[in-house]
């Protein structure tokens, strides 16, 4: 397979050579960062009450304080829609001070 040359692009490319089916759907987990807590919360109670991402998780990280939500998405991980998908949780989380983090994917087996 074949990828545009960028971030997503290149994580794409590793995660086939790593076996992993991209034209099935999968849990795809967006990582939201805040510095304030309350923030995060807000942000995760909004975006849990949308269809797209129903599963959010908040922690924080223990080296710098930073808070993460971390908001998973079942889709196919088209290079395309893996973009939209950022920027508009993204442009959701500018409203509430955070800002996109990437993705990733675990190989769930499913």
């Amino acid at each position: 397979m074949h990828f545009p040359d960028d971030d997503n692009g290149q994580l794409l490319t590793e995660i086939a050579a790593a076996g992993i089916d991209l034209a099935r759907m999968h849990k795809i987990d967006f990582y939201i960062l805040f510095e304030q807590k309350s923030d995060a919360v807000t942000f995760a109670t909004a975006i849990a009450e949308g269809e797209l991402a129903p599963a959010t998780e908040l922690v924080q990280c223990e080296d710098t304080g930073i808070w993460e939500v971390i908001t998973q998405v079942e889709m196919v991980p088209d290079h395309t829609l893996l973009g939209q998908t950022e920027q508009y949780l993204e442009s959701i989380a500018n409203g509430y001070k955070g800002y996109g983090d990437g993705w990733g994917l675990m190989d769930d087996n499913d």
